[in-house]
């Protein structure tokens, strides 16, 4: 009998069911060994030898994992294939007390029976230089955050923590913040102008200058002078220029690609991505047989590469599905960006012709959602480019000129499957204008505007611009959001990160006396230290030594010299109802909340709750106001909670429906807002009509 351990339940019982009888697969449940909690762990004076002790709680798993190995003729290691996986695979080995002279080390990109097979088949040693530069990530954010943390809960407030990756995401999150503070608009005015040609269609151009120079408009003053001279004129087709434009497929997903589509077009959060990944890659039991089988390859990447064999299986699926008229010339290849490990393939269906409706009742809604999403961009990026026929048009009116952009596809090609611009880029076509042809301006449009500040970052343009940075690896994206929210440093508010006073005091602590741990540019060369290190490059113990020398120096100053800071709770007129003393404004993980301030003798709290000015329709008598859920989501309840129990997840729109008497709320939709029946059981819907200042005007 063969001893195979892996980290989950669910990936233990797919892999048993490739495997076979022969092997027994058992469940490690993550880490069995790690540095202690209530202590650093680490060694300075000996090499910085880390202290690994068995995680509490785990001592009856590697009991069990021991007495199985007794029974068993060879063990397998066959965690994760990536350096969190390494660390447990050593430990485990470490801890079994395996034969180093055996290669027991599989490893697999996607979990099927040909990919699990062939890894058995061809085992390898542990990898010494995978394992060094998992622990050297682990000793440093050790170091940073045990040897900082305590100074924090000294200075400010107990409960804080410093991280290597999250310090940096804090200070971006509060650089933006501090952007959109100073940021003045600047006032500018567009014309619109719609032109008539012979045959009675009409399109719209913009105002571009002269025909020589562009002429910006700053003032309604400004923009008043150039319609009286616009109106009246005759205009003219000046240039008519086409040509053909090939829209190439995105690469398929990498991590940090999958998380910020998935948030783009699902609304998923980065943890909520990556938990239905996980499970997809582990293993869902699909069709009539119930086989348990990995639905997509490894979800920590951040490699764009596909295996030959994908490629030839997605060319056989778009020949016979669509023709070969939607296949390129030759097959795709993807370059991933500058500095990526690309030690795995790009995230994939383990097989395209797994379709995704073919399988949907064997997945819950996220995991169908997400996967659909990852099977049609993989499919998409081996398809044929579209072709688009541009047409951009000159007319002049008198000695002005407007400009129109047109766009009609000629050939869809991958757009038939998937479209990651598909709610921007619309076919706008023009008629057919030719030069010298004489046009009827009917109107002319003045705008108003106003440039807009950078807006504030979601947790997908996080990720994305983490890792155009370098910044953390795709593994550590989701739990640095998720702990940067936890700590209190910032709050989701509208799915965009905002930082709260205490993340501003942490930036500033940070930048003032450990420049160096929250500088991009040092964050993101010891990335690439520790991928040195995994390439054989660099001693372990080498790069930790040249960071902790100036490091301990940076402590020492920190200690003699920070001063205590003191955060003033924001109070409020409303009373606490058990001991009558003002609450105050808290921010915790999901958002501001009102406390009480004599913590923590009383402990109420409340949820402030904006108040939307809707009477509650179930007890006509509280009003109806914005709350959160305990997992953060927005929902909208009555006032008198508990003692009335109305809630809806949309917004009330502050009238009845005309069909049935109840609520209306407000839903979206890509074509806008529209209003809908709170029943169930009604089905009445209006549309809305925005007027100029709730449209809002875009900025530059």
């Amino acid at each position: 009998m063969y001893l195979v351990i892996v980290e989950s339940p669910a990936k233990a019982r797919t892999i048993g069911k490739l495997l076979g009888r022969k092997y027994r697969v058992k469940a490690s449940m993550g880490h069995l060994v790690d540095l202690p909690r209530s202590q650093l762990g680490i060694d300075k004076q000996n090499d910085f030898e880390p202290k690994y002790i068995t995680i509490r709680g785990k001592g009856k798993i590697l009991k069990e994992l021991k007495e199985a190995r007794k029974k068993a003729s060879h063990v397998y290691l066959a965690t994760d294939p990536d350096r969190e996986g390494e660390a447990i695979s050593w430990h485990l080995s470490s801890a079994l007390k395996l034969d180093s002279d055996k290669a027991s080390r599989v490893e697999f990109n996607e979990i099927t029976k040909k990919a699990v097979r062939e890894a058995f088949s061809n085992p390898r040693y542990l990898d010494v230089n995978k394992f060094e530069a998992q622990q050297a990530r682990r000793v440093l954010d050790r170091l940073v955050g045990y040897m900082i943390s305590p100074l924090l809960w000294e200075r400010v407030r107990k409960g804080l923590s410093a991280g290597r990756v999250q310090s940096v995401a804090v200070r971006l999150i509060c650089d933006r913040e501090k952007e959109i503070e100073i940021f003045v608009p600047q006032e500018y005015w567009s014309i619109e102008g719609s032109f008539k040609e012979a045959a009675g269609s009409t399109f719209t151009a913009k105002f571009y200058g002269l025909k020589d120079k562009k002429i910006s408009l700053s003032s309604e003053g400004e923009t008043e002078e150039i319609l009286k001279k616009l109106r009246g004129n005759r205009a003219q087709v000046n240039r008519v220029n086409r040509r053909e434009r090939r829209r190439n497929p995105a690469p398929p997903f990498t991590t940090s690609t999958l998380q910020q589509e998935a948030f783009r077009r699902l609304g998923f959060t980065t943890k909520r991505t990556m938990r239905a990944a996980q499970q997809l890659y582990e293993g869902i039991e699909v069709g009539t047989k119930k086989e348990s089988i990995g639905l997509i390859t490894y979800m920590r990447t951040d490699a764009a590469r596909v295996s030959p064999a994908a490629q030839e299986e997605a060319t056989d699926f778009i020949k016979e599905r669509f023709g070969e008229q939607y296949l390129p010339p030759s097959a795709r290849k993807y370059s991933a960006r500058k500095g990526a490990q690309e030690a795995h393939e790009a995230i994939r269906p383990t097989s395209v012709f797994r379709e995704p409706d073919s399988i949907k009742k064997s997945l819950g809604r996220d995991q169908y959602r997400l996967y659909k999403l990852i099977w049609e961009r993989f499919l998409a990026s081996q398809m044929e480019s579209a072709l688009v026929e541009q047409v951009r048009v000159d007319i002049m009116s008198g000695d002005y000129m407007f400009k129109a952009n047109g766009s009609t596809t000629t050939f869809a090609g991958f757009t038939v499957v998937y479209d990651p611009g598909s709610d921007k880029r619309k076919d706008n076509p023009l008629p057919p204008l030719q030069e010298g042809q004489e046009l009827e301006l009917v109107s002319l449009k003045p705008a108003q505007h106003f440039t807009q500040p950078p807006p504030r970052y979601s947790e997908a343009s996080l990720v994305k611009t983490m890792e155009n940075r370098g910044i953390g690896r795709p593994s550590t994206y989701s739990p640095t959001i998720e702990t940067i929210q936890s700590r209190g440093y910032v709050v989701k508010e509208e799915k965009v990160l905002r930082p709260t006073e205490l993340g501003f005091v942490i930036a500033d602590l940070m930048k003032d006396y450990f420049p160096e741990i929250i500088d991009i540019d040092f964050t993101a060369q010891l990335e690439d230290k520790l991928d040195k290190i995994e390439a054989g490059g660099l001693s372990w113990l080498g790069v930790i030594n040249e960071f902790y020398e100036p490091f301990k120096d940076r402590l020492e100053v920190a200690r003699e010299k920070m001063a205590k800071v003191h955060i003033v709770d924001e109070e409020t007129e409303e009373t606490c109802p058990l001991c009558g003393k003002n609450l105050v404004k808290k921010f915790g993980r999901y958002g501001e909340f009102l406390a009480c301030p004599g913590f923590p003798e009383c402990r109420y709290t409340k949820q402030p709750g904006v108040d939307t000015g809707v009477e509650c329709p179930l007890c006509g008598e509280g009003s109806i106001v914005e709350r959160r859920s305990k997992k953060g989501r927005k929902f909208y309840g009555c006032s008198n909670y508990p003692g009335c129990e109305f809630a809806v997840w949309d917004k009330p729109a502050g009238k009845n429906c005309p069909d049935c008497g109840y609520l209306m709320v407000e839903k979206k939709s890509r074509e806008g807002l529209f209003y809908r029946c709170g029943s169930k059981s009604c089905q009445h819907r209006e549309e809305v009509m925005l007027t100029g200042s709730e449209g809002g005007s875009s900025g530059r």
